[in-house]
C-alpha cells in the first residue's frame, strides 16, 4: 500500500476530540495541501476560514449542532469553514455552462485534501454538511457572493485506533472497458 493509501485508510470521521491545542503550523499545512488541489479551468472556487479563537469556535460549534446531532463539535479545537467562491471559467467553457457547474466537485476535492493532510499530521477531522448557514454567514462576516460549503471540525483524537470501515467492495465500484 502506498503512503497515500495508508493515510486514506486511516482517515475517518472523528467524533471525540482531546483538549490538546492544535499547532498553528499544522493547520497551515492542511490549508497548503488543499491549496494545491486541482480545479476546473484552475478556477479555485474556494476560500477557507480557520477558526481557532475559543469564543468564535464555541459559536461555530453551536451552529453545527442541528436536530440534536453533532454535540461532539464542542470539543473541536479548530474548524475549517470551507467557502464556495465565484469560479472563473475559461470563456469557451463559461459560454456553454454556469460558472459554478464544476465548483461542488472542486470543493469536495479541496475538503478531502484538507482532511487527508490533517490525518497525516495526526489530527482528527469530521466533515459537517448540516449547519446553520445564516448564523455562520453573520458570525464570520462572510461577504456576499461567497457561501459556506462545508464545515470541518478539527482536533487531536481523544481515542487511538481506526474503526472498521463499511465500504462497497472494490468489485462493485469499478468496470474496465
Amino acid at each position: 500500500m502506498s503512503e497515500f493509501s495508508d493515510h486514506a485508510a486511516k482517515r475517518q470521521s472523528c467524533r471525540a476530540f482531546s483538549d490538546k491545542p492544535i499547532e498553528r503550523e499544522k493547520l497551515l499545512k492542511c490549508v497548503e495541501a488543499a491549496r494545491l488541489t486541482p480545479s476546473a479551468c484552475n478556477s479555485q472556487p474556494w476560500r477557507v476560514l480557520v477558526v481557532v479563537d475559543p469564543a468564535i469556535r464555541a459559536e461555530v460549534a453551536k451552529a453545527t449542532q442541528q436536530l440534536g446531532l453533532n454535540d461532539y463539535t464542542d470539543g473541536a479545537q479548530a474548524f475549517f469553514v470551507v467557502l464556495e467562491t465565484y469560479a472563473k471559467l475559461m470563456p469557451k467553457v463559461a459560454s456553454i455552462s454556469d460558472s459554478q457547474i464544476f465548483a461542488k466537485g472542486d470543493l469536495g476535492a479541496f475538503t478531502y485534501a484538507l482532511t487527508l493532510e490533517a490525518e497525516a499530521l495526526g489530527l482528527g477531522t469530521c466533515i459537517l454538511g448540516m449547519f446553520d448557514r445564516p448564523k455562520l454567514l453573520e458570525l464570520l462576516k462572510i461577504p456576499a457572493g461567497e457561501s459556506v460549503f462545508l464545515v470541518v471540525a478539527v482536533g487531536y483524537p481523544a481515542k487511538d485506533g481506526v474503526r472498521a470501515k463499511s465500504r462497497k467492495p472494490l468489485e462493485e465500484i469499478h468496470v474496465f472497458y
